[in-house]
């Protein structure tokens, strides 16, 4: 047991305490790799359909068709993402969170619309078919990016809170004549 370097006192580090806060970290990590999905999962929906509705409807080419469609799935997945999925974390630079939200937004459209871009005009893949399947395809390579720039860069975690000493070091340090003696009576109640 020891003093930290703000002179507070900190709980000693047992291989259970370390094994606690490994599995506290895999399960944050997890539920958000789940409502990350949730979302992605509405906006891929979301991508297809616009993606399909636009092509049938108009004579867009099917690039441009797919870039409609992914500008209206990246809306989607902002609003899904702030208000779900990272809604805990930190909200105070709204305008730098949506440039880097839009920068890296931009970068994944390029990607899933390049893998489309290269199935349709390098291979000349271009039946509904095939268009569906590569425009699946890239929006699986950009959600990759998208999960790991978003993460990291755009919707950033609160700092850590200080790890909260246990009751019984408080009292013992805080208050010696509250904690008990070997004999179990409180310190003067003998």
């Amino acid at each position: 047991m020891g003093h930290g370097s703000s002179g507070a006192h900190t709980a000693p580090s047992t291989p259970a305490a370390r094994r606690a806060g490994m599995r506290g970290r895999v399960d944050r990590f997890v539920r958000e790799v789940v409502k990350f999905g949730a979302v992605g999962g509405a906006g891929v929906l979301v991508n297809l359909l616009v993606f399909n509705f636009v092509r049938h409807v108009t004579d867009l080419q099917v690039v441009r068709a797919s870039i409609v469609a992914t500008v209206v799935a990246i809306v989607f997945n902002y609003l899904g993402f702030r208000y779900f999925t990272y809604r805990d974390r930190d909200k105070s630079g709204r305008t730098r969170e949506m440039s880097l939200f839009l920068v890296f937004s931009a970068v994944g459209l390029v990607i899933e619309n390049g893998v489309l871009y290269t199935a349709t005009y390098g291979f000349g893949w271009d039946s509904p078919l095939q268009s569906n399947i590569f425009k699946f395809l890239g929006i699986g390579i950009g959600t990759l990016f998208r999960f790991w720039s978003y993460r990291s860069w755009v919707f950033r975690a609160l700092p850590a809170r200080e790890p909260v000493t246990r009751a019984e070091t408080f009292l013992e340090h805080e208050h010696p004549t509250a904690v008990p003696h070997a004999d179990g009576a409180p310190a003067g109640h003998r």
